[in-house]
C-alpha cells in the first residue's frame, strides 16, 4: 500500500465504519485505519492486560462466531479494498471463535493483521501465519505508556525472530494510548523513536496517541474546550526528530477517547447524555446533551448545541464535510427528526475529525 498520510484508529463499531464510508475517496486514499475489534461481552478490557479475563466471559465459540463473522464482513464492504490494519486483540483470546472472521479479513481485504509483544506466544503465530497467506506483512503494536528501554528492543527482536518477520514486510506502531500531557508524553515519544523506531528498517512507522477526554464535569449548556493534545505531541516530536530516518506517519483515536474499543459490545446502559464533539485547529469542542426524556426540551436542548458548534469561531462551514453539513442541519431544524442520538453524534464527529485531520496534514506536508 502507498504510505499513509494518517492512522485514525478506531473502534469496529457501526458509528465509525459507517463515518469512515460517509468520507470522500480522495480522503479515504490517504487514510489507513487501524481498527480494533471490541469484545463481545465481559468487563472492559484494560490497556497492556492480557485480552481475555479469566475465567473467559465469551467461551461459547459458536455465539463469538456468529456475532464476529458479519461484522468483519461489514468491515471488509466498508474498506472497499482500501489498505489499514485490524487488531483482534480483544477476541484473539478465543481463537476457535474467532478463527472465521480472521480468515475472511486475511484473505477478503487487503487489512493488515496486528500482534503485540505483550501477548500469548500462540495467538502471535497464529495472527503471523494469517498474515503470511495474505502475503501482506502485518503490523507491530507496541503500548508505550514509559519511556522503552534495551529490554523492550530485546523483545521486540526477539518477537519478530520468532515470527521470521522481515522489517520490509512489517509495521510498527508505536500507541502512547490516552495523553493528558503534551510534554511528558513527546519525551516518551521521542524515546520511543530514537530505541524501537531506528532499531529496524521498517516498512512503516506509525506515532498514535488520542487526547479526546472520556468525560468532563461540564453537565451545563456551555462547550467545553479540550486540548488536542496527541497533536502537539506530534509536533514535539517533529521539531525534537526532523532528521529521522523515513516518516513517523501521523496517527489519532479521532474524536473519541483512546478506551473506546476496550468497552463490550454488549454492555449496561450509558449514561443518559452524550457528547456533541468538534475539531478545531489545536483543540476539541465538546458539548454534553441529554439522550433521554421526553417532551422537546431533549430535542431543544440537542438543537442549541449544534447551533453554539456552527456558530463558535472554528466552525469550518458546510463545504468541508458531510459532519459540517450534519451540524448545520440540526442546528437549523426543527422537531425530533434529524436531531440526532448518541451513536450519530460520535459518527458525525469522526466524519469531520478525519476530515479536517487529513487537511491539517495535507497543508503541512
Amino acid at each position: 500500500m502507498v504510505e499513509p498520510l494518517y492512522v485514525p484508529v478506531l473502534p469496529a463499531r457501526r458509528n465509525a465504519w459507517e463515518a469512515y464510508e460517509r468520507l470522500d475517496f480522495s480522503v479515504r486514499g490517504r487514510i489507513a485505519p487501524l481498527w480494533t475489534l471490541v469484545p463481545r461481552i465481559g468487563p472492559e478490557r484494560t490497556r497492556g492486560v492480557p485480552s481475555t479475563p479469566k475465567p473467559d466471559p465469551d467461551n461459547d465459540r459458536a455465539t463469538l462466531d456468529s456475532w464476529l463473522t458479519p461484522r468483519t464482513d461489514r468491515l471488509i464492504e466498508a474498506m472497499d479494498g482500501l489498505p489499514g490494519w485490524l487488531d483482534a486483540v480483544h477476541v484473539e483470546g478465543s481463537i476457535h471463535g474467532a478463527a472465521s472472521g480472521l480468515w475472511r479479513l486475511a484473505t477478503r481485504s487487503r487489512l493488515r493483521l496486528v500482534t503485540g509483544p505483550e501477548r500469548d506466544p500462540a495467538i502471535q503465530r497464529y495472527t503471523a501465519d494469517l498474515a503470511a497467506l495474505s502475503e501482506r506483512g502485518m503490523g507491530i503494536r507496541v503500548l508505550v505508556d514509559a519511556p522503552p528501554d534495551e529490554p523492550r528492543s530485546n523483545e521486540l527482536l526477539a518477537l519478530l525472530n520468532r515470527l521470521r518477520l522481515p522489517p520490509s514486510l512489517t509495521d510498527l506502531i508505536l500507541d502512547l494510548g490516552a495523553v493528558t500531557d503534551a510534554g511528558e508524553a513527546g519525551k516518551t515519544a521521542v524515546a520511543a523513536l530514537d530505541v524501537l523506531g531506528t532499531l529496524l528498517p521498517w516498512r512503516t512507522v506509525v506515532l498514535t496517541s488520542g487526547a479526546f477526554p472520556r468525560m468532563y464535569d461540564s453537565p451545563g449548556t456551555e462547550l467545553h474546550i479540550a486540548e488536542r493534545y496527541d497533536r502537539q505531541l506530534h509536533q514535539t516530536v517533529r521539531a525534537a526528530r526532523p532528521a529521522f530516518p523515513g516518516t513517523v506517519v501521523y496517527g489519532d483515536y479521532s474524536a473519541e477517547h483512546a478506551f473506546s474499543a476496550n468497552i463490550p459490545h454488549v454492555r449496561e446502559s450509558g449514561p443518559p447524555w452524550g457528547l456533541m464533539r468538534y475539531t478545531g485547529p489545536d483543540t476539541f469542542l465538546i458539548g454534553r446533551v441529554p439522550t433521554r426524556g421526553g417532551g422537546g426540551d431533549r430535542i431543544d436542548r440537542v438543537r442549541a448545541m449544534a447551533r453554539r458548534i456552527t456558530e463558535s469561531a472554528v466552525f469550518r462551514g458546510a463545504d468541508c464535510s458531510d459532519g459540517e453539513r450534519w451540524l448545520i442541519a440540526c442546528a437549523q431544524g426543527e422537531g425530533a427528526k434529524g436531531s440526532g442520538s448518541a451513536e450519530t453524534w460520535i459518527k458525525v464527529g469522526h466524519v469531520q475529525h478525519m476530515n479536517f485531520v487529513m487537511n491539517q496534514l495535507l497543508h503541512e506536508a
